[in-house]
Order: structure tokens, then C-alpha cells, then sequence
């Protein structure tokens, strides 16, 4: 398969552009997403009758196949496959034929492509981060809970200062994890949104429904503005603030432990 710019070239690029240009040795942790909306795609995609069902259908297998291939380490890694996107791509075009992988892509665009992994990542990873960070808060809540009686010094500025409870102590934390956990939460609900359908920038003259492939990838609805959809990086600067200002308030914890 030919890369995307090869065509303005009539060599081969070098061994040391290749490896300096490809991405694949990490974003193929983007390859469950990258599977996952292909999958929705190709199924919107036969369900409007852009494609056939039989196409859409034998799309569905090879890229089940190779979801397979991955997960249990069958899968060849290569530089020259560039990204995640272009690997399973040429795979897919082995195992069903370059004329039915290829309309895979119909009626979508790499930008779209690439801001839908992107974004259904840090969205799972969110949830991840979440469901740790309301575990540890239930944890704390336990210790405190049993410590109620248990007395301690209470510091200001590296002297001792008042007699506290280890629970009132460690209360202190549980409510800076509760705004972290909150921090989480706030920022999905304001980025599950899909920007699968908006095509390079401005959307595409095929009848899709993006309200499908929305909802069968686990977001709320399709982004309302295509443009937004495939330039928007608020989701993954709101993503690393909140890691951050999580690990300064673990830090302080483990500091005092």
C-alpha cells in the first residue's frame, strides 16, 4: 500500500525518514479504537446503502480478525506501515481484497479518523482514572471511619499546631480526591461527543448517520460543528490537568505517609 504523499515521488523514501515519520510504535494503543470505529463505520455505512451489506459485513470479519491478531500477539508491527491507521488498513486489504477495504474509508476522512481514536481513548481512559480515584476515596472512607477516636498532631508551616483524628486528617484528602473525581467526570461530559462524519473539515456529501455511528461507539451524540470536530484538543489538555493536579495531591499524601 502506498503511503499518502508517495505518489508526488518517484523513489522510495529512506530507511531513516521511514522510522523518523511513523508513529505505530505508540499509537497502536490506539488500536482497539481505531477497530472499534471502523467497525461502527463500515455497519453505518452498509445500513445507509453507501456500501453493501455483504461489504460491510466481510469489513466487520477482517477487522474482527485483526483485533484477534493483536490481542493475541499475532499481529506483524512495521514501521513502514507508518500508524495504527495505515497497518490495519493494508491488513484489512489482505484479508478481504484491496476492493473491498478500500471502501472502508468512503465518506470518511483520516482527520475524522484520527480525532475519533484520539478522542474515544482519552474518553475510556477517563473512566478508568475515575473509577480508581472513587475507589481510593472509598478506601479512605473506611480507614477514617475506623480511626475516629485515633489522635494525631495537625502541622502548619512544619510545626506542630492542633491535636486532630487521623479521620479528620484524613478527610482533608478525601475531599481533594472528591474534586478530582469530579474534575473526571466534568470533563467527559463535556467531551463524549464523536467527531466520526466530519470528514477532513466539512462534513461529506453522503447520506450517513452520524447519530448511529455516535451512539454505537459510546458517545453522546455526534459533535455539532464538523470544523470543531476534527481540530478540537480541549478533551486531552482537560485530561492531563487533571492527572496532574491528582498526582500533586496524591504526592502531598505519600509525601506525609
Amino acid at each position: 500500500m502506498k503511503k499518502m504523499w508517495e505518489g508526488r515521488f518517484s523513489e522510495a523514501s529512506s530507511e531513516l525518514l521511514e522510522r523518523f515519520n511513523a508513529s505505530i510504535m505508540f499509537d497502536r494503543e490506539l488500536y482497539e479504537d481505531d477497530i472499534a470505529g471502523s467497525i461502527a463505520h463500515a455497519s453505518m455505512l452498509g445500513d445507509a446503502g453507501i456500501i453493501t451489506k455483504d461489504e460491510a459485513s466481510a469489513i466487520k470479519s477482517g477487522l474482527e480478525q485483526i483485533l484477534a491478531e493483536i490481542n493475541e500477539g499475532r499481529f506483524e508491527w512495521k514501521i513502514a506501515d507508518e500508524d495504527i491507521h495505515m497497518a490495519v488498513e493494508k491488513r484489512l486489504s489482505e484479508i478481504v481484497g484491496k476492493e473491498i477495504g478500500g471502501k472502508l474509508h468512503t465518506a470518511r476522512s483520516r482527520n475524522d479518523q484520527v480525532a475519533l481514536d484520539f478522542r474515544r481513548f482519552v474518553m475510556r481512559k477517563n473512566r478508568e482514572i475515575s473509577v480508581q480515584i472513587l475507589n481510593l476515596i472509598k478506601t479512605l472512607l473506611e480507614i477514617s471511619n475506623s480511626h475516629t477516636d485515633a489522635l494525631m498532631p495537625g502541622y502548619t508551616h512544619l510545626q506542630h499546631a492542633q491535636p486532630v483524628s487521623l479521620a479528620f486528617h484524613l478527610l482533608a484528602y478525601i475531599y481533594m480526591f472528591k474534586r478530582d473525581y469530579e474534575r473526571f467526570v466534568s470533563s467527559f461530559e463535556r467531551g463524549n461527543f464523536s467527531p466520526l462524519g466530519s470528514a477532513a473539515l466539512a462534513g461529506t456529501p453522503h447520506r450517513i448517520n452520524r447519530h448511529a455511528t455516535a451512539s454505537a461507539l459510546g458517545f453522546y451524540a455526534p459533535m455539532e460543528d464538523a470544523m470543531d470536530g476534527v481540530s478540537d484538543r480541549d478533551f486531552a489538555l482537560e485530561i492531563l490537568f487533571n492527572i496532574s493536579l491528582f498526582f500533586m495531591h496524591a504526592s502531598r499524601l505519600c509525601e506525609e505517609l
